[in-house]
């Protein structure tokens, strides 16, 4: 009979609960909390600059930045320095554990929807005096707790988690991508110094050669000691240079060793003149900012949890309905022996009535903190279309200024030859063989500087299309 009453009880609370949260839900209007993010409006037209006409170019088919990094960076000492730091770099490491934390928050806010469920079992013997005897009580309730999402508090939160949780593998990839750059990048920096190196110990040969024919000149008597002087002063600069990129070399094998992950170390690499990379760009950069971009898309994650947070903060001004059913074995305090099974269901429904503004607040910063994060996203959009628009423009300017280069190197060769000569033949002056040396060492080395230049725009490109992911 009793268990009856209760299953009956039981039935008319839930009946009543119903009620009274559909009287709420008609209370509160018929303004949808259940809302979808959207990507906003977001300007896209013109980010993007041709590095020869000034046109926007948003269109084409070339897909440089969907390239696989390995059919980018072909040198195999290269790619062996990249699969170490994939492997060992520490930003690396970090950005696939904060993908770990997002994924249990994603499970936390999944099992919001469920309701919590405590076995707590007591029980207490008393005893009265000396005749009398002692009187056991026990329960062994299990009780139960749900929260019912109304108004899509849980949802929201679990929207925010997901979000998060593909903001964090949105990370792991512009980390990846970055670093993959960055190595190369300092690649291919070694094999700069490395080809200037060779240029200055060639360049220093060939000073050494003409200070001792200056000495030989002057020993003749065809010379005076201010040639000598001059020739081997000039001898000198260039044995500098060479110290200066000998302290270069060893400065960047550091800090590519740092990006692997390891000890300062010596980097075994190849030669500059092996290097080949894409190079044509034809039909207009296809660029997918909005979706190949990690770091852009990251930031528009970023906006799409700021809007469930939005949601989340504006359902806490409606009630809370909560349910709490209570089923336990019980002798009720020794009164029931033996003992019988309660059960019972508790409901309550909590509307906010005065919170002293809370609520009023925890919005206004909700919905400020998606405004910062639209600009952020929107100036992430325009930052990725600049970083397009100048690694074109480095690439088209080295290239251009190597071809000319090339020719100038062609000349200052044939003045140096001549020089020599006629300086042999008492034509001409010492100043005008060290000046040809001089001029020729420099050409030589900005040439090389415009190859790394040319090679550094390629890798600049590639990450700002956002390439590196696979």
């Amino acid at each position: 009979m009793l268990l009856r009453n209760n299953k009956k009880g039981m039935i008319m609370m839930k009946t009543n609960i119903y009620v009274i949260a559909l009287a709420a839900l008609s209370l509160t209007g018929c303004r949808s909390l259940y809302g979808t993010y959207e990507r906003p409006d977001v300007k896209v037209n013109g980010i993007v600059r041709d590095p020869v006409d000034d046109k926007a170019t948003l269109e084409g088919t070339n897909d440089f930045g969907n390239l696989p990094w390995r059919s980018v960076f072909t040198d195999p000492q290269l790619q062996v320095l990249i699969e170490k730091a994939l492997d060992n770099n520490p930003d690396l490491i970090n950005a696939a554990l904060n993908i770990d934390i997002a994924e249990q928050q994603v499970k936390t806010s999944k099992l919001a929807f469920l309701p919590s469920v405590v076995f707590a079992p007591t029980g207490t013997i008393s005893h009265f005096g000396s005749h009398a005897s002692p009187t056991q009580a026990y329960t062994l309730p299990v009780s139960a707790s749900w929260d019912v999402d109304l108004f899509g508090r849980l949802r929201s939160a679990k929207k925010s988690a997901q979000m998060l949780l593909i903001q964090m593998r949105d990370y792991q990839v512009s980390v990846q991508t970055t670093l993959i750059c960055n190595v190369a990048n300092l690649y291919y920096t070694l094999l700069m110094l490395d080809r200037q190196q060779q240029i200055v110990d060639d360049m220093s040969g060939l000073t050494k050669n003409t200070w001792d024919m200056m000495k030989l000149q002057m020993d003749y008597g065809r010379a005076r000691s201010t040639s000598v002087q001059s020739a081997e002063a000039a001898y000198y600069s260039v044995q500098t240079q060479a110290a200066d990129i000998r302290r270069q070399i060893r400065e960047t094998e550091n800090a590519l060793s740092l990006l692997l992950g390891e000890p300062a170390q010596g980097i075994a690499r190849g030669s500059l003149d092996r290097q080949h990379l894409p190079s044509s760009f034809s039909g207009g950069i296809g660029v997918q900012l909005l979706s190949n971009r990690a770091d852009v898309h990251a930031n528009e994650m970023a906006l799409a949890q700021c809007f469930y947070n939005v949601q989340e903060a504006r359902s806490r001004f409606y009630p809370a309905l909560n349910i709490s059913p209570t089923g336990a074995w019980t002798n009720s305090n020794g009164m029931v022996n033996p003992g019988k099974l309660l059960l019972s269901v508790v409901g309550s429904l909590t509307q906010p009535v005065f919170m002293r503004g809370q609520l009023k607040a925890g919005l206004r910063v909700a919905q400020d903190k998606y405004r910062q994060v639209y600009n952020t996203w929107q100036n992430s959009i325009l930052k990725a279309g600049s970083e397009v628009s100048n690694a074109l423009v480095a690439y088209n300017s080295a290239h251009e200024k190597e071809q000319l280069q090339e020719q100038q190197i062609g000349v200052l060769k044939k003045n140096v030859d001549d020089t020599r000569l006629l300086y042999a033949q008492s034509s001409s002056t010492y100043l005008e063989v060290i000046t040809a040396q001089r001029s020729l060492l420099n050409a030589e080395i900005s040439q090389v500087k415009e190859q790394f230049t040319k090679l550094q725009a390629i890798v600049n490109l590639y990450n700002a299309l956002g390439g590196g992911s696979k």
